[in-house]
């Protein structure tokens, strides 16, 4: 699809392992021996921190794994119900700003959201997607309902976003999310959208394939 291999997984992928495919890859594009490639899938329950991520972001031990990751950005969690999507997309065939990408993958949930009735923005003082409104009911305090973590490598991009489609929210409960305090995660299933990951996966792609191809 425009030349990008779109790939799916159906099984939890372990989150080093999926690691080491985005690295071989990325030499790969490097190479010019492979194409690009946008990547859906889930983890198993498991914290990451980005190379911002602070000690004081862990606020109590549970049996997780803590690990230590290459991305940029904070403290986060993956795992079942959190659909995660790797976009490892070659920037030197469109134009070099890694704002505008990242802009490019906000404005995608964003739209997507808003089918659904939720209505959501990003803030320039912190990462990701925040819900304000659903169902025409306004929040007090907007509630995070996506994660950006990118890294980039001679202007290929790799890591990407997380969205928050049915996990169990208790995990967010032992870290400070993104390393922000007094902030709430929420989900669609929370906010009342029942969605498949199918659905979630046709919809997004659609919708930000449009927008990188005006690029």
């Amino acid at each position: 699809m425009n030349g990008i291999e779109i790939k799916t997984s159906k099984y939890l992928i372990n989150y080093e392992e999926s690691l080491n495919l985005m690295q071989t890859r990325i030499k790969k594009i490097k190479d010019k021996k492979s194409t690009e490639l946008i990547w859906f899938l889930e983890h198993d329950h498991i914290y990451t921190q980005g190379t911002s991520a602070k000690s004081d972001e862990i606020l109590k031990k549970n049996n997780v794994l803590v690990f230590k990751s290459n991305r940029g950005g904070k403290t986060t969690y993956h795992g079942p119900g959190q659909r995660i999507i790797y976009f490892l997309i070659d920037l030197n065939k469109k134009k070099k700003d890694i704002r505008i990408f990242i802009s490019i993958i906000e404005n995608s949930l964003i739209s997507l959201l808003n089918l659904y009735g939720v209505k959501a923005r990003s803030f320039k003082d912190r990462v990701g997607i925040w819900v304000t409104e659903t169902k025409n009911v306004k929040f007090k305090k907007e509630m995070k309902i996506g994660a950006i973590g990118l890294r980039i490598s001679k202007w290929i991009t790799y890591h990407g976003l997380s969205v928050n489609i049915n996990p169990d929210l208790k995990y967010y409960d032992y870290i400070h999310a993104c390393g922000l305090k007094n902030y709430k995660n929420t989900s669609l299933l929370e906010l009342g959208v029942k969605i498949s990951k199918e659905e979630f996966d046709k919809k997004f792609l659609n919708i930000f394939l449009e927008k990188l191809s005006k690029v």
